[in-house]
């Protein structure tokens, strides 16, 4: 499995545009300073776990794009291994994941945890295709989650974050929770079952990893016609995407 990083933009056009405005060079450098920055992109391929094979060949593709922050104890090698287990679990219901855009962005502390005001004005600011992962530090919500989905029925009042996962670095099982979030915004739901071994029960752990049927038609329903899923087929994601 190989990985290509693309190189990020330097500061200097921010730097720049301070100038243009009137701000002396330190004002402009500590204005881009206080911004989230993207630093570059690894684009790699999935392989479902436990199957030796590329992913690809189920019906319905899903395209998330990862994010993660700096400022966290996220490591590249940590995501990659969340993707594929993920991924594998998906293609019980023919959804499959083939690349992922994992993006690398640097900013203020205030980035670094989950937290809704913060949140929201990083994904304007650095707006990326949906649905989209954010790796982030930990969470500064008042009820906290180690990990967090929030699809279109949740986002009223925090439009921006429609159709996002936030997951912190306490989050158990990463794979499996990295999965359970993602239906969620599929089905565009925040509902729980009892089942044993199913994905969906309200803690994350390694035994639950089955979906019924009726879940895997509903996400499969709810996430085309969201635009959220596509049919299979057309090229490979090019290496730089902002």
């Amino acid at each position: 499995m190989t990985t290509r990083l693309v190189s990020g933009w330097p500061p200097l056009g921010a730097v720049m545009l301070g100038v243009l405005l009137g701000l002396g060079p330190s004002t402009a450098a500590r204005a881009a300073e206080d911004v989230p920055r993207w630093m570059g992109t690894y684009v790699f391929p999935v392989t479902t776990l436990g199957t030796g094979r590329r992913a690809g060949s189920a019906t319905l593709i899903l395209e998330p794009t990862f994010v993660y922050l700096a400022r966290s104890r996220w490591s590249q090698a940590r995501i990659v291994e969340a993707a594929h287990t993920a991924a594998s679990l998906l293609q019980q219901c023919d959804v499959t994941i083939r690349w992922v855009r994992l993006h690398l962005v640097d900013g203020p502390e205030r980035y670094a945890d989950f937290h809704v005001p913060a949140a929201r004005d990083l994904v304007r600011r650095l707006p990326y295709p949906k649905p989209t992962v954010y790796f982030v530090r930990d969470t500064r919500q008042r009820i906290a989650f180690d990990a967090e989905a929030i699809g279109r029925g949740n986002s009223a009042s925090r439009p921006e974050l429609q159709d996002t996962v936030w997951i912190t670095e306490a989050v158990r099982d990463p794979g499996i929770a990295l999965a359970h979030e993602l239906v969620h915004v599929l089905m565009d739901s925040g509902e729980h079952v009892d089942l044993p071994r199913n994905l969906m029960r309200d803690e994350t752990a390694a035994e639950n990893r089955e979906l019924t049927p009726e879940q895997c038609a509903r996400l499969r329903a709810t996430g085309q016609a969201n635009g959220l899923l596509k049919a299979a087929g057309g090229p490979r994601p090019a290496g730089r995407r902002r």
